[in-house]
C-alpha cells in the first residue's frame, strides 16, 4: 500500500535533452530548501512517452516529499501537489539493470501481470522514488523504485 505524501514538483516540459538543466536548478533548489535526499524522499513521475515523436512533447515532474510548507520555500517553476496513495506495484531497480531491465519489467507488468490480476490500472502516470543516488554511491548501485498504481 502506497501512502499520499505531500510534495514539491519542479516541472521539466519540452525536449528531454535539456532535462540536466532542469535537474541543476532542481538540485540548487532544494539544497537551498534544506531538503536532502537522505531525509526528503526524491520522485520523478514521467507524463508522456520516453520518447514521444516530437521532443517537445516530453513531460517529467522532478519532486522532493517534504512536510514543510511548500509556499514559502518555493520557485516560481513550482508548485505543491501529493503523490498518489493506494495499491501499487513496485518495482526496485539498480542502476546497472535500469535502462533495459526495468523496461521488461514494466513491460510484464503491463501486458501481462496487469490484465492476469485482475487489478486495474489507475489515471496516474509510473514514477519512481531514488532510494540511493551517484556520487553518494558508485553510479553501478543507485536504487529507485518504481510505481505502478492500482
Amino acid at each position: 500500500m502506497c501512502h499520499p505524501r505531500p510534495v514539491a514538483i519542479m516541472e521539466h516540459r519540452g525536449d528531454p535533452a535539456t532535462i540536466g538543466a532542469t535537474i541543476q536548478r532542481f538540485i540548487a533548489w532544494r539544497k537551498a530548501a534544506g531538503l536532502h535526499p537522505k531525509t526528503s524522499p526524491t520522485f520523478n513521475v514521467w507524463r508522456s512517452e520516453r520518447r514521444p515523436a516530437s521532443p517537445a512533447d516530453y513531460s517529467m515532474d522532478l519532486c522532493v516529499g517534504t512536510d514543510q510548507p511548500i509556499e514559502a520555500k518555493r520557485r516560481a517553476d513550482q508548485k505543491p501537489a501529493r503523490s498518489p496513495g493506494g495499491r501499487c506495484a513496485v518495482l526496485r531497480v539498480r542502476r546497472q539493470h535500469r535502462q533495459s531491465g526495468a523496461r521488461r519489467a514494466l513491460t510484464f507488468i503491463i501486458a501481462t501481470w496487469l490484465p492476469a490480476s485482475g487489478e486495474e490500472a489507475r489515471d496516474f502516470p509510473i514514477y519512481c522514488q531514488r532510494l540511493s543516488f551517484f556520487p553518494e554511491v558508485p553510479e553501478h548501485e543507485a536504487v529507485a523504485e518504481t510505481f505502478f498504481c492500482r
